[in-house]
């Protein structure tokens, strides 16, 4: 049975020059109604993991997030899953430095840039400083990658550095660790400190 995977696996598909039917079709069959768009798969596992700590069930809702892969790929995200395309409703969250590209596509795809939420810097800024360095470092070291994080700030490129910055670049340092703690960081949020972006992105869609 097709899930909400194989239609982003379809939509990446297409992006990357194959042909556009297979997530039409599956979008059809899905019940695909607004798709969500971040930059990477990062940003996916914070997106779902709060929406599942709210009791939401996205994919039943119609609502998919879609990784693309960067913030120059948005244009042509907007094209294929906006009104010129599948004709989705498009939300999402962008990087306060890239928000001129994600307008200039939205504006091309002749969608509405109402669903877009900005974060300052990245949600990882975001969620490190909604949690402070010091929660943070307790989740590191709760994920026994505390050794490397202490080998990380002792290097000399990074000795004196500011904390927050450290962690965003530490976290991006080994394949798949942002993944796993945009997943464990939003996790650890109280339900209060939710950062605005990540909160106005969810109850918009």
């Amino acid at each position: 049975m097709a899930d909400i995977e194989a239609f982003r696996d379809a939509v990446g598909g297409w992006a990357a020059g194959g042909p556009g039917g297979p997530a039409g079709e599956l979008a059809e069959c899905l019940g695909v109604r607004t798709a969500v768009l971040v930059e990477g798969p990062s940003d996916l596992a914070a997106v779902e993991t709060l929406a599942a700590r709210r009791g939401r069930d996205l994919p039943g809702e119609g609502v998919c997030v879609v990784s693309m892969g960067g913030a120059m790929n948005v244009a042509r995200y907007t094209a294929l899953l906006g009104p010129p395309g599948l004709g989705l409703r498009l939300a999402g969250l962008c990087d306060e430095n890239e928000q001129g590209f994600y307008e200039r596509g939205l504006e091309r795809a002749g969608a509405p840039g109402d669903g877009f939420f900005v974060c300052v810097s990245d949600l990882e800024d975001e969620l490190i400083r909604a949690l402070g360095v010091a929660r943070i470092e307790e989740i590191v070291r709760a994920e026994g990658d505390l050794p490397a994080w202490q080998t990380f700030v002792r290097q000399p490129a990074h000795q004196g550095g500011v904390p927050e910055r450290q962690l965003r670049r530490f976290l991006g340092t080994k394949k798949g660790r942002k993944i796993r703690y945009g997943h464990l960081l939003v996790e650890a949020l109280d339900a209060q400190r939710v950062p605005a972006p990540l909160r106005d992105l969810l109850a918009h869609v």
